[in-house]
């Protein structure tokens, strides 16, 4: 987690120290025309995928299929369309790569492969990926490691006074 915050935060500074060498170089007038442009083009292009995107969700949708790689295009399209809004040619960079169809889906893969069944699988203990126990106890790491409640396990921290009962029966007859 840390490590995308970190990435998070150096997409600015590389987009800033891009802006001031190359505004050096062209002029910052070519500069802001160029950044204008990008974003003009990239949100066309972030407008055209996406419609073609919801209409592939609604072609699976009617067959009955799930549209799992749909809808990770979707949110990557979400994500291309924030980083050409922001201004920066390295946000725009990064925003074309996820609108372009062939760029994307091998992006598409790598966090389908990496983020999204990782996730579902710690979600659902196994069941994504069929790492599923089938025998003895998930955590259990070896022969004659359960703790009875009486040696100091965590899961049934119970004192004397807890088994005390008081069967006495004060009703009248």
């Amino acid at each position: 987690m840390l490590r995308i915050i970190g990435v998070l935060l150096l997409i600015p500074l590389l987009d800033m120290l891009l802006l001031v060498v190359l505004s050096g170089m062209l002029g910052w007038q070519l500069i802001v025309l160029l950044v204008v442009l990008t974003a003009l083009v990239g949100m066309f292009l972030v407008r055209a995928e996406g419609r073609h995107t919801l209409a592939k969700i609604q072609r699976k949708a009617a067959r009955g299929e799930a549209p799992t790689d749909e809808l990770l295009d979707g949110a990557l399209l979400l994500i291309a369309g924030a980083f050409l809004l922001t201004p920066g040619l390295v946000t725009d960079g990064l925003g074309f790569l996820l609108v372009l169809p062939f760029t994307r889906y091998p992006i598409r893969v790598g966090v389908k492969k990496w983020v999204v069944v990782p996730y579902a699988d710690a979600k659902s203990r196994g069941f994504v990926t069929g790492n599923v126990y089938v025998s003895g106890f998930p955590n259990e790491d070896a022969p004659g490691s359960h703790q009875s409640p009486g040696q100091g396990s965590d899961a049934y921290d119970l004192d004397e006074d807890d088994y005390d009962v008081d069967f006495d029966d004060d009703r009248e007859r």
